[in-house]
């Protein structure tokens, strides 16, 4: 379970930009959920998720994953837990790696490392199977450069690859802002697959509000730092997409 308890996060406090991202966000998202965000821009919800993911640290207030208080925890010592895909297909893989050397390192992101990144026969095998999978014929491709791929499919891989080790919270920054309307049905139909198969705890951010209305078992409007709206699984059953709709208008 994720638990933010009071979190407040002001920017540049005491100065003339200062800005107050985070106002008092308290939550607690249950183990295996799927939370979708909405909200217009500077809403809050970006940082909010830098927040969970220790990128940004709060002002006041803490962030606890069951039961530990992870609230002063560096970005890099919470990856045991979180995985992270952004908006830009570019941003969570290396280019001059092949696709298979990017899984490798995916599956060792919270180990430690030696000098050789080492691949066996069976994990050749076990990331053709997978990547199979999203039927991109991408299997047959896994000795290539990751940076020779469509961004698209590197977006695909990389939700893949958020999966190589024993996360268990995915948090989703607008994975498909950046793809045509086919890669990005391509990467929703694949973040829920993933999601139920392994129970991972998931958060989505993004302004596609049919997504919205499709995806997840939770939805949680943000405004000016503060949640404003938050559905449960049977209030979200029961949303129509024009009334989601009406919430921006």
């Amino acid at each position: 379970m994720i638990q933010l308890n009071a979190i407040h996060k002001v920017f540049n406090p005491g100065e003339p930009t200062q800005v107050t991202a985070l106002d008092g966000v308290t939550l607690a998202v249950e183990t295996g959920s799927f939370v979708v965000l909405v909200g217009a821009n500077g809403s809050g919800k970006t940082t909010l998720l830098n927040v969970i993911a220790g990128a940004v640290l709060p002002s006041s207030g803490a962030v606890v994953f069951d039961g530990a208080d992870v609230t002063r925890l560096a970005e890099h010592r919470r990856s045991r837990w979180v995985a992270r895909v952004f908006q830009n297909p570019l941003s969570g893989t290396a280019p001059e790696l092949s696709i298979l050397d990017n899984f490798r390192l995916a599956a060792l992101r919270t180990s430690p490392k030696g000098l050789r990144i080492g691949v066996s026969d069976s994990f050749r095998r076990l990331v053709r199977d997978r990547i199979a999978t999203l039927g991109m014929g991408l299997e047959a491709k896994i000795d290539q450069p990751m940076g020779t791929l469509s961004g698209g499919q590197r977006q695909a891989l990389t939700l893949l690859m958020s999966v190589m080790d024993k996360t268990s919270i995915l948090l989703l920054d607008e994975p498909t802002a950046a793809l045509d309307p086919r890669s990005a049905a391509l990467i929703m139909r694949t973040a829920d697959h993933l999601a139920r198969e392994y129970r991972l705890t998931t958060i989505l951010i993004t302004h596609n509000l049919r997504d919205a209305h499709t995806y997840g078992n939770r939805l949680i409007m943000m405004s000016e730092g503060r949640v404003v709206r938050d559905l449960t699984a049977a209030a979200k059953t029961a949303l129509q997409l024009a009334d989601l709709a009406e919430w921006f208008g």
